[in-house]
């Protein structure tokens, strides 16, 4: 049963827009909290690396979180790029069983029935097509709230 008086459980991917465009979906959401799923979380696009997102997301005072254990393995993200969705999806889930992935995953849990405004961030901006829905949808089963997915203005 999902309790819509308790905030969801966000999440937002920065595929096609700007780290500013992303700060402003977060801001006008009311998220406290910015947790990274990405296994890597270095990005080519400005202001998505780890250290200037973290930067970023204080300026709105927004705390910064990377959970690496709930990222896509590297053979998921070249099956994702490689729109074979189905594939990415099924090697995810044979990682969420490990050791790591579990326990951050409970950690994420944690957070969000703490009453954290949580949103998770990957790149693919379509949840559908992500990892993100994944673990998403875990949370909120398990903490009885509902995912909001953001999206930012577009480039």
């Amino acid at each position: 049963m999902t309790d819509t008086t308790t905030a969801p459980l966000f999440t937002i991917g920065y595929e096609q827009v700007s780290s500013q465009a992303v700060l402003d979906a977060l801001s006008r959401a009311g998220v406290d909290l910015l947790v990274d799923v990405r296994a890597v979380a270095a990005s080519r696009r400005a202001g998505f690396s780890k250290t200037l997102l973290a930067a970023g997301v204080a300026s709105r005072e927004i705390g910064y979180l990377h959970l690496r254990g709930l990222g896509t393995p590297a053979e998921g993200r070249q099956a994702a790029r490689s729109g074979r969705h189905a594939e990415m999806r099924r090697i995810f889930s044979e990682h969420l069983a490990t050791p790591t992935a579990q326990q951050q995953l409970d950690e994420l849990t944690g957070l969000v029935r703490a009453g954290r405004r949580a949103c998770l961030l990957c790149f693919e901006r379509h949840p559908e097509h992500c990892h993100r829905q994944i673990i998403a949808d875990i949370v909120c089963e398990r903490v009885g709230v509902r995912v909001e997915h953001l999206a930012a203005d577009p480039l």
